[in-house]
């Protein structure tokens, strides 16, 4: 799939602009180790984001996953007349079992639904452009906040799923949305 024409908007919502989803650029690395330092994110998110040096060798991960197929990563953001303000990230990656979605949301940019409108738009495109019939979206049970997302983006609660040390030490939550073809 081509990064130069995977853009994705959103609505503007109450008290909120309109979000443009694109693919990350190297370009963004600066803002990206910014959002990094809130240990709310870093407290969720896997990547080994720590400085710009890092944030930049995460973004060429995240664009060899377009070339590869295996991942499809958009930085979110809201279009400013000067220079777009990152305020999240969503991610369709692709599993042996279908595809997951996953998200954040930076710091400064929480409590402005910008993760579900985020997911809501990148589950659509997922469902258009790869002809999937469901989405699996999974979060740790304490994840309260990600669950909330979940919900409002139309992903159903599905189950329960074990721990998995080191890396997931609690028990976690399966969410599906099921592709309607509506």
């Amino acid at each position: 799939m081509d990064l130069t024409t995977a853009l994705l908007r959103t609505e503007a919502a109450e008290g909120a602009p309109a979000l443009l989803l694109r693919p990350w650029d190297r370009g963004d690395a600066p803002r990206l180790a910014r959002a990094h330092r809130d240990p709310a994110l870093r407290r969720w998110a896997t990547a080994p984001v720590h400085d710009e040096a890092s944030a930049t060798r995460w973004i060429q991960v995240q664009r060899d996953g377009w070339d590869s197929g295996d991942r499809y990563a958009f930085a979110v953001v809201e279009p400013a007349p000067a220079e777009a303000e990152l305020v999240g990230h969503v991610a369709l990656k692709r599993t042996a079992d279908g595809a997951e979605v996953g998200y954040w949301t930076a710091a400064h940019a929480r409590g402005r639904a910008v993760a579900p409108r985020a997911l809501r738009a990148l589950t659509e495109w997922a469902f258009a452009s790869f002809g999937l019939s469901r989405l699996d979206l999974l979060h740790q049970t304490d994840n309260t906040a990600s669950c909330r997302v979940a919900q409002k983006a139309g992903y159903a609660l599905c189950g329960l799923l074990p721990a998995a040390p080191p890396d997931f030490p609690l028990p976690g939550h399966l969410h599906t949305r099921v592709h309607t073809g509506a």
